[in-house]
């Protein structure tokens, strides 16, 4: 793609979403939405590959669809109020529809589809700022309105995403895909804390934006796409290798990592509520997430041959895995720390 129109590209994106979240109107956050729809499927058709145009068709469809939705909620409610302010979301119907214009902005289950399909089709820096960038404006109206949703809808489809998210991953082999149904999972911890603890969901979508930014960038570097690329990814770079067994493990949720902490935070929030039903039930979906996860760490450390081809030396020679920001990987990793903190 030319340099230019990569940099407009890249420019509108962040217009669209520093627009958005610095609005206070719910027509200028509508505009914002939309900006960032529209910068980024020339990005996803960059490939000129009929895959990339079905998953920029997709995605066009499904946003669309959110965006009229959210338009069409602000305007019932400001026929309601006489108001456009985000801040004053009183009337139920539009409450409900804005809920679900933003679940299928987001990804959240039951409007969950899209995702997996559209990151398929794509390369892997585009699936990056899809997975990272893309949350924040719809994620940013989530949060300003939490205290207005209706929390019964926000938490069923919490709910819902967190099993789908770890169920839907046990049978995929594309990395895409399991990094999509991961963002699912982590959108349903997001989700069902956001009507209780509106920091807590953003401190979750902070460490999810490190761990997922920091995954995709070793997917890179090592080009796998799939598991059976990312069983030789030991023998191109063992240090890179562990790194990313170590991201895994964190996006799993596994202690001491960083992905535990939020976990650990919602739970204990859950608790204070006396949802405990709910909690264990979302407590046991992480474990399917967990499995995977673990299973991705072992096809790293324990599949691979003894030997090292000559085509793996040449990308050694060819590929500097120093390319990865090591900030990031630890921060990622190594942020249980700062939980004393985050409870004080």
């Amino acid at each position: 793609m030319n340099p230019y129109a990569l940099s407009v590209l890249m420019s509108s994106l962040a217009m669209g979403t520093i627009i958005t979240l610095s609005s206070s109107h719910w027509f200028l956050a509508w505009m914002g939405l939309e900006i960032n729809t529209l910068a980024i499927i020339p990005l996803m058709t960059k490939m000129h590959h009929p895959r990339a145009t079905e998953s920029a068709t997709k995605y066009f469809l499904t946003q669309a669809t959110a965006s009229a939705l959210l338009l069409f909620s602000a305007a019932m409610n400001a026929w309601v109020t006489g108001e456009w302010t985000i801040m004053n979301m009183n009337s139920y119907t539009p409450t409900t529809i804005l809920t679900i214009a933003l679940a299928i902005k987001l990804g959240i289950a039951p409007f969950h589809l899209w995702l997996p399909d559209v990151l398929q089709g794509l390369d892997m820096m585009t699936c990056l700022i899809l997975s990272t960038w893309q949350k924040l404006a719809p994620m940013a109206l989530l949060i300003l309105t939490s205290h207005q949703l209706n929390a019964n809808l926000l938490t069923l489809m919490a709910l819902a995403s967190a099993i789908i998210g770890g169920w839907g991953a046990l049978n995929q082999t594309q990395m895409r895909k399991i990094m999509a149904y991961s963002s699912i999972a982590h959108l349903g911890w997001m989700t069902l804390v956001v009507s209780f603890a509106p920091g807590l969901a953003l401190l979750n979508l902070t460490i999810y934006l490190m761990m997922t930014s920091s995954m995709f960038m070793m997917l890179m570097t090592l080009n796998a796409t799939n598991m059976n690329k990312l069983s030789i990814s030991w023998l191109k770079t063992p240090t890179l290798a562990a790194s990313m067994m170590a991201g895994l493990l964190s996006l799993g949720g596994l202690p001491p990592l960083s992905g535990f902490l939020p976990k650990w935070l919602i739970l204990q929030e859950m608790t204070k509520h006396h949802l405990g039903v709910l909690s264990t039930v979302m407590a046991l979906s992480a474990l399917l997430s967990l499995f995977f996860y673990l299973r991705l760490s072992y096809t790293i450390s324990m599949t691979s041959p003894p030997n090292i081809s000559n085509a793996n030396l040449a990308w050694r020679k060819k590929n500097n895995p120093s390319l990865i920001n090591p900030i990031l990987v630890v921060l990622s990793t190594m942020l249980m720390p700062i939980t004393p903190m985050l409870l004080m």
